[in-house]
């Protein structure tokens, strides 16, 4: 398969071995800031992509909408890893059925957190049938992670409101109070060089069920985002991981 790659930071150095050591092409790499020697180009455009079969795009939010665009406009299928456009999805999903490519998108490739997703969907399911368990997320990150809590956190509580009907909302602030039944508290811990842990705890009085991934580092997001690339080759319309995991679980 032949793959560009738009933004050549850590993400998308991490593609580029990752798609090697898979056997596929790189057949252009752009990044208007980078003066490595295997950047072939410094801005996204109809040309520099024409020859692909799939466009791997980890930039900024600021571009994303203009770079689908120009993707679909070229008749390429596009994995979105960037985050922050979704307030323009409709926009985008009409792009991409209006071009009649395919496009897929995750705020997190990482197939390990991804299964994660799946099995606490069905957990949270499970759980909601024993009301005498309580529910709670904790997550730790390096230090110079930015936001708190993590955008995985963030999903993994919305999977727990929908599923436990005792949880209607959730609290991410350090409380100074006694939380609230209906309360989900979302915590987070920043230091060192931790990739990424997130934690789910059922607890009860008599014991604790504690689900947990642990990243150990950013391959496993490359790797999900080449397999996104493998698994839109050839197809039209508009997916999220989500779509790729159940055909895969089906």
């Amino acid at each position: 398969m032949k793959i560009v790659i738009n933004g050549y930071g850590r993400m998308g150095k991490l593609i580029r071995q990752t798609a090697l050591s898979r056997g596929h092409q790189i057949t252009a790499i752009i990044d208007p800031a980078e003066e490595l020697p295997e950047v072939t180009e410094k801005e996204l455009t109809a040309a520099s992509i024409k020859d692909s079969d799939v466009v791997i795009d980890f930039t900024v939010p600021q571009t994303a909408v203009k770079n689908i665009s120009v993707i679909a406009d070229a008749g390429v299928s596009a994995v979105i890893g960037t985050t922050g456009w979704y307030d323009h999805e409709s926009e985008v999903k009409a792009l991409v059925e209006r071009a009649g490519t395919g496009l897929i998108w995750s705020g997190n490739f990482s197939l390990g957190v991804n299964l994660l997703f799946q099995i606490i969907r069905e957990t949270g399911a499970i759980m909601n049938n024993f009301p005498e368990y309580d529910v709670m997320i904790h997550e730790f990150h390096h230090a110079g992670k930015a936001d708190s809590p993590s955008g995985t956190a963030e999903m993994l509580s919305t999977f727990l409101i929908d599923a436990v009907d005792r949880k209607s909302r959730k609290v991410t602030e350090a409380l100074q109070r006694r939380i609230e039944p209906d309360e989900l508290h979302v915590s987070s811990t920043r230091g060192g060089n931790i990739p990424g842990t997130h934690t789910i705890v059922f607890d009860s009085s008599e014991d604790t069920i504690e689900i947990t991934h642990r990243a150990r580092n950013r391959m496993g997001f490359a790797l999900g985002a080449v397999k996104a690339a493998e698994w839109i080759a050839g197809k039209t319309g508009y997916y999220s991981l989500d779509d790729m995991m159940h055909s895969i679980l089906q």
